[in-house]
């Protein structure tokens, strides 16, 4: 993730020891105890690269508990995301007085059946996806992109987005793309929110991953 996100946003990694590492008291009590194992894994190497990337960042070590819908509650002045996926996990974190909003996505890169591809895909993006290079599944990058259009989305304005209310354009060349929120709901926004959101992906060892930051 570190070549999709600008200086200001430091990243972390999980490496093989992160997936069992330590949590503090108030992210263990967000795990159910009756989570399974992958939650489990998931959830804890997503906290541990959290919390190194504040580190990164000069801050002091602090939990970064779930808010009811998992979303993750970062310490004040503090923005951030997580993401995971099979074998891969990151956060990024960043000073709230130099990024707005942050978000990134982790997928495995494969095909997605046409149901999928309904729920995911707005029709004019399933065309364009269609005249698109070969030997990359775009509908793969549009769900990628428009996971993390909805974190950079969610913290800033509060409320949901389904994937058909936002329509994304991919450019292959520079490896980046451009979100455009659709009308209804930035007037149904309680603040004001952003109508374009920009980031970039890129598709390699098997995995889609995409980031987009708001600047303040």
């Amino acid at each position: 993730m570190r070549d999709l996100l600008p200086a200001a946003v430091a990243v972390a990694v999980a490496g093989p020891d992160d997936w069992t590492g330590q949590l503090l008291p108030a992210e263990r009590d967000c795990l159910a105890e009756r989570a399974v194992e992958t939650r489990r894994r998931d959830f804890t190497a997503g906290r541990v690269c959290a919390r190194r990337a504040m580190a990164a960042l000069g801050l002091s070590p602090a939990a970064v508990p779930s808010a009811a819908d998992r979303s993750p509650v970062w310490p004040a002045g503090v923005v951030g995301s997580i993401t995971h996926t099979r074998g891969y996990c990151a956060a990024a974190a960043a000073r709230a007085t130099e990024v707005r909003s942050v978000g990134m996505d982790a997928e495995q890169h494969r095909d997605l059946n046409p149901g999928v591809r309904r729920l995911i895909c707005l029709p004019e993006e399933d065309e364009r996806c269609a005249r698109l290079p070969a030997g990359i599944s775009w509908p793969a990058v549009l769900f990628s992109a428009k996971e993390t259009v909805y974190k950079v989305w969610h913290p800033v304005v509060g409320t949901w987005l389904d994937f058909h209310d936002a329509l994304v354009t991919v450019d292959p060349e520079a490896g980046t793309f451009t979100a455009r929120i659709a009308p209804a709901r930035l007037d149904a926004a309680p603040v004001a929110a952003p109508p374009r959101i920009t980031g970039r992906f890129t598709v390699d060892a098997g995995l889609v991953r995409t980031a987009a930051v708001l600047l303040p």
